[in-house]
């Protein structure tokens, strides 16, 4: 699977919110026993029930939010791989602020543990700069996209 795809799978799956009444209706869809386990594992991967999952994509494409592979534009896989980079970049500033307060924690240190935790400073200010800089050209992605 795409980054741009499971960005868009996770952004529109957790879109969908709770109401105050319980939903009672329903519409009886059948898929093949394949299609089914396929659900069932992607909506568990996204910590989802098969259902809400299900829903959620279906509401996300009637709101306009999730196009049919068909249907989605160039700016749509813009926005999602932006999506996918973000997240991928913060993975990389929650790895290295863990290591840097694994290095401030004490104990024993290295000659080469201040040169370890300065580098480690560089670099989540240069993640966080990078990350601004996604979200920023993700918006102006998606505010082109409504506009046009």
């Amino acid at each position: 699977m795409r980054a741009a795809d499971e960005a868009a799978l996770r952004r529109v799956a957790r879109r969908r919110a709770r109401q105050d009444v319980q939903r009672k209706e329903r519409v009886d869809v059948r898929y093949s026993t394949d299609e089914k386990t396929e659900i069932l594992a992607e909506a568990r991967r996204l910590g989802l029930a098969g259902a809400h999952f299900v829903g959620a994509i279906v509401m996300a494409h009637l709101n306009g939010d999730l196009a049919l592979p068909e249907q989605r534009t160039p700016v749509d896989d813009l926005i999602d791989e932006y999506a996918a980079l973000r997240e991928q970049v913060s993975r990389i500033g929650r790895n290295v602020n863990q290591i840097a307060k694994r290095l401030n924690e004490g104990g024993t240190t290295h000659p080469v543990d201040t040169a370890v935790i300065a580098e480690a400073g560089r670099l989540v200010a240069l993640v966080q700069d990078t990350v601004k800089v996604v979200d920023t050209a993700a918006n102006v992605a998606a505010t082109s996209r409504w506009a046009a």
